[in-house]
């Protein structure tokens, strides 16, 4: 029992050693380190000024600069849109009692062609009343030319002198000219019902495709009643909306600029389709406040191209590609080649030269620049990390550079 005691009263004491013993080696561990850290500071080696420029030296590729003549491309978006487009109306009223087959939305009908016929009897009926009205007044006036003639007669017998009033009352001149006007206003009803007739028979005014059709077999129709909607198919017009910082560059004459067309979604990345820029539009664009052109395409539909020729859809929206004025003594940059606020970088004697540059013109693939840049100059096309003036730069195209264009 007493052994018991003198074990529980021992314990306490070899707790209080264990703790002292535990922080004495973390101290120990500390210092070891602090030591070594010293140690370390010590014996690293100093770098020199130039060991720092060697190590710091960025590797790039450069590109040469070239001057020369070059034509810059505008880039924009179309719209397609008819050349000609017209509502056709009826100049006469009736019954449509015939369409022609092609006669329907998508058709293609050629100049000329018979689209749709009016019931024409009551036209028909009419033009036989014209013309028998036209014999009729015809009559009348061999009648009164045969009195004018026995007038003229009687009086030479009787051989008086008469005012040139009395004259003309007596030899039946006003009987003649009213006998000769009847005539005449036959003649014109009678051509009038001709053309009504004649416009019974509704006819294509050029070739065309039916965009839509209004009538059916049956339709009563009167005139000014919309039949139809045609588009010309000889030629379409891109409608584009040009910068007005642009617009100066386009060039508008009688054949006018080449238009390169592009559709991507329609007709795939490497077919595109040939116009000629036709004139300046004289208004703005409402909402965007662009300048509006329009290129002429010929043949849009490729009725008359090669096989595999793409054809141009109304409504849809192209790439347009405008080949402006040609620019003189600039340099042609890559657009990613220049820099931010219209700066390029240059290598020049082994280091960056961050040069303010004058950007003539901006186009969909290059930066046209007058001022800045000459002939011969390394223009650095590598995207740097650290961008300062003066910064160390080696070749990575030992060569020189590859010209720019």
């Amino acid at each position: 029992m007493n052994h018991t005691q003198d074990d529980q009263a021992a314990r306490p004491e070899s707790g209080r050693a264990g703790r002292g013993k535990t922080a004495l080696v973390s101290v120990m561990i500390l210092l070891a380190g602090v030591a070594l850290m010293v140690l370390i500071f010590k014996t690293e080696p100093t770098a020199t000024r130039g060991d720092v420029a060697r190590e710091t030296a960025m590797l790039v590729e450069v590109r040469t600069a070239e001057r020369g003549r070059f034509t810059p491309v505008i880039e924009v978006m179309g719209q397609v849109v008819p050349a000609r487009e017209v509502t056709l109306q009826p100049r006469v009223s009736g019954r449509v009692i015939e369409l022609a087959e092609a006669f329907e939305p998508g058709g293609r009908v050629a100049e000329g062609s018979a689209l749709l016929r009016i019931d024409p009897a009551d036209y028909q009926v009419a033009l036989r009343q014209r013309r028998s009205e036209l014999a009729q007044a015809r009559a009348d006036l061999e009648l009164e030319q045969g009195r004018q003639a026995v007038a003229e007669q009687d009086f030479e017998l009787l051989g008086e002198e008469l005012d040139p009033g009395n004259r003309d009352l007596v030899l039946r001149q006003p009987q003649l000219k009213q006998a000769r006007a009847r005539v005449d206003f036959a003649e014109a009803a009678l051509r009038r019902a001709e053309l009504d007739l004649q416009r019974t028979r509704i006819s294509a005014p050029f070739d065309a495709q039916i965009l839509s059709r209004d009538v059916a077999t049956g339709s009563q129709v009167g005139s000014g009643d919309s039949l139809a909607r045609l588009v010309a198919t000889d030629r379409y017009w891109v409608a584009a909306s040009v910068p007005l910082s642009q617009l100066r560059w386009l060039r508008f004459a009688e054949q006018g600029a080449p238009v390169s067309l592009r559709h991507e979604a329609a007709w795939g990345p490497s077919r595109s389709r040939q116009g000629r820029l036709q004139r300046l539009v004289g208004e703005l664009d409402a909402n965007a406040r662009l300048a509006r052109v329009l290129v002429s395409v010929e043949d849009p539909l490729a009725l008359r191209a090669d096989a595999g020729t793409p054809s141009l859809m109304l409504g849809a929206f192209v790439r347009t590609a405008i080949e402006g004025r040609a620019l003189d003594d600039v340099v042609r940059l890559d657009r990613n080649l220049l820099r931010r606020e219209d700066t390029v970088w240059v290598m020049e004697d082994g280091a960056l030269d961050i040069r303010d540059v004058t950007v003539l013109l901006r186009d969909g693939d290059y930066a046209y620049i007058s001022e800045g840049l000459e002939q011969g100059d390394q223009v650095v096309a590598t995207d740097l990390a650290t961008v300062v003036d003066g910064a160390a730069l080696r070749l990575e195209n030992a060569a020189g550079g590859e010209p720019l264009e």
